[in-house]
């Protein structure tokens, strides 16, 4: 079991930073992907376009529960640039409940766009793109002794997914990631981050998510991830996106390339079901059903309004009717008199 372990571990090694060069651009970009890893030409990848009419509310998906974000130890955090992404790693006290079963973290990265370029994240919703987008790696625990081993199987990887869009503000707790990116500026750099609540990266409302079955969105695109991407955004400024656009190299020495655009486009969902836990507004009805609607609501303003309108001129003529009466009676007093 020792040696199908290291041989995992060695093999996903391989296939993520090295068996096969990749890029997201060029010859060896993510359209060729599937030619040196055929995983990744499969039908249930990831990242996907998130279409609210078409999702399925959920009712009984259970809530999910970080446990240990807030307190991640006192052991320094390892910060590695390796050519791809940023990716920090995490122990294994960070762990999710309200999944199938107990999944523990093992690291997270970004993924970006470039400066004066629009859109940044790997997952769409309802065709937008953020800025950029941060990814939170887990693995089945209950199954599997380490992330390597789960990475293959069904369902052995759980995934956040959490959209990051440009605020008016700092954000302090992207800043404990962004302020040390001089320190790995070139490929196989690495330092150490203090640890710091890694809860903070979340947005508000974790209530509210998207949950489909996919795959990591890097070779070798293992078909083997639970997603959970959030329906609220996390916000980090201008100056703090920029740094990140601008701060890596994808290379290891000189002539150094700029480590930017590393987000993998949308994949079709085809026959899969991406579940809700909430009511999204727009996926209540079609576009057809929310025509129909406001015509109906238009028309039966207009109906009402001329029912009242009839209901009113009714009273008046009513009101007159008896002031006439009552100016007779009166008036025949006074004669009789």
């Amino acid at each position: 079991m020792l040696f199908l372990a290291l041989l995992l571990e060695v093999i996903w090694i391989l296939a993520a930073d090295g068996g096969h060069h990749w890029t997201y651009e060029g010859p060896h970009g993510q359209d060729h992907w599937p030619a040196s890893y055929p995983e990744c030409g499969r039908d249930a990848q990831s990242p996907i376009d998130i279409q609210t009419d078409s999702v399925t509310f959920d009712p009984e998906l259970p809530a999910l529960q970080p446990h240990g974000y807030d307190q991640p130890g006192t052991e320094p955090l390892d910060l590695h640039n390796n050519g791809h992404t940023v990716q920090l790693s995490l122990p294994p006290t960070l762990y999710l409940s309200g999944l199938p079963g107990k999944y523990v973290a093992a690291q997270l990265h970004l993924h970006w766009g470039q400066k004066a370029s629009p859109g940044g994240s790997e997952h769409q919703i309802n065709s937008e793109a953020t800025a950029a987008e941060l990814h939170i790696v887990h693995y089945d625990s209950d199954s599997y002794e380490s992330l390597s081993e789960a990475a293959p199987r069904p369902q052995g990887l759980a995934v956040l997914g959490v959209l990051i869009e440009v605020g008016d503000t700092e954000n302090p707790a992207y800043e404990h990631i962004l302020q040390h990116l001089h320190e790995i500026r070139h490929k196989g750099q690495k330092t150490s981050v203090p640890p710091f609540n890694v809860g903070e990266l979340l947005p508000p409302q974790l209530e509210h998510f998207f949950r489909y079955n996919g795959s990591l969105t890097t070779p070798p695109c293992y078909q083997s991830v639970l997603w959970t991407v959030f329906s609220r955004r996390a916000q980090i400024s201008a100056e703090q996106l920029e740094r990140l656009q601008e701060a890596l190299f994808s290379t290891e020495e000189e002539p150094s390339e700029l480590l930017a655009q590393n987000f993998r486009s949308p994949k079709p969902l085809n026959q899969r079901v991406v579940l809700a836990s909430f009511m999204p507004a727009a996926s209540l009805y079609s576009t057809g059903e929310m025509l129909t609607i406001g015509v109906g609501i238009l028309v039966g303003c207009l109906c009402l309004l001329l029912a009242v309108y009839f209901i009113v001129r009714k009273i008046r003529k009513k009101r007159l009717g008896n002031r006439k009466s009552v100016v007779f009676t009166s008036a025949r007093s006074t004669a009789e008199a």
